[in-house]
């Protein structure tokens, strides 16, 4: 049944080795024709649409970055199997960047800023006090709108529903390419050129660091 098939589409797991993610979507009896796939610097694009289906969708940010030109992926008879492969070697606690990787980040960035400065004499001690620097990212992670993915996907969704193939076209290149700054349903302006990242009124584009 319809419920059934949502149900199973939502399951999802993945595994690592140094060099990649496996990304494993359990869905059995999926035509590969009805799957398609775009990697970002950061980000994963997964449409599947069965005719008389309700359409999977799942779009996250990914944890870190890879070589969207070496990824790959394959539809099995029970699984969609999808290889992300690491532009760096570090190991993904999760796998999507979600607002405590982010909080953790800064953490580790902090620690190592306080490992390079001079040590103080014995004298004096000089510790670092985590609590409040882990109060401070807290407090610059409530200004930031993290973990909006859902209402990101909601939207995209929404639009891509009602939308004509060459609409659905755009809003995949344009999401893909630009790490998700960009949705745009103009195919004749975005099929001719690489969409770059877009950031608010007021700030600029930086590339997520680790």
């Amino acid at each position: 049944s319809e419920n059934q098939t949502i149900t199973l589409w939502n399951r999802h797991a993945f595994y690592q080795k140094p060099e990649e993610v496996v990304l494993t979507i359990f869905a059995k009896g999926i035509p590969a024709d009805t799957v398609a796939i775009d990697f970002g610097e950061q980000i994963l694009s997964v449409r599947i649409n069965v005719p008389g289906e309700t359409e999977y969708q799942f779009q996250p940010r990914l944890f870190g970055k890879i070589i969207p030109d070496k990824c790959r992926y394959e539809v099995l008879s029970t699984k969609v199997e999808i290889r992300l492969v690491k532009a760096e070697a570090i190991n993904w606690t999760t796998l999507e960047y979600t607002k405590e990787v982010r909080a953790q980040q800064k953490l580790n960035a902090l620690a190592g800023v306080s490992s390079q400065r001079p040590a103080y004499p014995s004298s004096k001690p000089k510790g670092t006090n985590w609590d409040k620097l882990e109060a401070q990212v807290k407090e610059e992670e409530k200004g930031e709108k993290l973990d909006g993915d859902a209402a990101l996907n909601k939207m995209f969704g929404d639009i891509y529903k009602n939308a004509d193939e060459d609409m659905r076209r755009a809003m995949n290149k344009s999401f893909v390419e630009s790490n998700g700054t960009v949705l745009s349903t103009n195919w004749k302006d975005v099929g001719a050129k690489k969409v770059q990242g877009s950031p608010p009124d007021g700030m600029e584009m930086k590339k997520w660091e680790y």
